[in-house]
């Protein structure tokens, strides 16, 4: 890795985007927490403390992705780490999603990966990394998550086609597929009676995650441990890719009975 370092993450306001902030910090490397809630992204900036930087960032936004890149490769110097974490979803099976919903979906964990690679790719120095937050569903499907599956699955492919693109200028590309992570994207599936279990029941390691694991991940694979690896995927779900994903409307819909 070029020194010093310095990293965007995008999403870093919480969960794993949270916890890789806290661990390139304790390497030593310069974070910039980009969240579109401005608010907790100058108190996560604050809590890390050192020299630790705020932004707002709309990952679905062009103008507000180029803006990021720009300013901070102008006021705080080379980028040579990205950390592309910004995600949501919307269930709805295919019958009955709504286009507006699909489209927000489409627009953050698809269109905003692909805006994170893009600037990313124009500001980031040689040699550089990068490492997207994918998802378990990007390559199980998952009953009513049609629009979230498809946008991790294209954040997969865009990984791959990104390490083929930036190879030649030894920038290295990856991606991590977590499962069940406890974070606040998945705390309210913990009130559905049965769905925390059923995901721990098709998860052989018999657990969720946390997200300082995904973060120790992260860490690697931007660090020069990892210098020879590029363009893979790598599963952090305590096996649950093996077994079947759980049907979340069926529990949903047991709530109604």
């Amino acid at each position: 890795m070029v020194s010093p370092a310095l990293a965007i993450i995008t999403g870093g306001a919480s969960g794993i985007g949270w916890a890789s902030a806290q661990a390139l910090s304790a390497k030593g490397i310069r974070v910039v927490i980009a969240d579109i809630n401005a608010d907790a992204a100058r108190e996560r900036a604050a809590e890390l403390g050192g020299d630790a930087v705020a932004a707002t960032l709309d990952v679905a936004d062009e103008d507000s992705v180029s803006a990021l890149f720009e300013s901070v490769t102008e006021d705080y110097g080379p980028l040579t780490s990205v950390v592309n974490c910004a995600g949501l979803t919307i269930p709805g099976t295919l019958a009955d999603l709504s286009l507006a919903d699909w489209n927000t979906t489409i627009s953050v964990c698809q269109t905003g990966t692909f805006l994170t690679f893009k600037y990313a790719a124009r500001h980031i120095v040689d040699g550089g990394s990068i490492v997207t937050i994918a998802s378990l569903n990007g390559r199980q499907p998952g009953v009513g998550l049609g629009a979230y599956c498809a946008a991790k699955a294209a954040a997969l492919m865009l990984t791959q086609v990104a390490a083929l693109e930036l190879g030649e200028r030894g920038i290295r590309v990856n991606a991590i597929s977590p499962g069940l992570v406890d974070t606040p994207l998945v705390a309210g599936l913990s009130m559905v009676p049965g769905m925390t279990e059923d995901y721990i029941e098709n998860t052989p390691l018999g657990r969720s995650g946390k997200p300082e694991e995904i973060a120790s991940m992260v860490a690697y694979l931007l660090s020069d441990e990892a210098s020879w690896i590029t363009g893979s995927a790598f599963d952090i779900n305590g096996g649950a890719h093996t077994q079947r994903y759980p049907n979340l409307l069926k529990h949903v819909a047991a709530l109604a009975l």
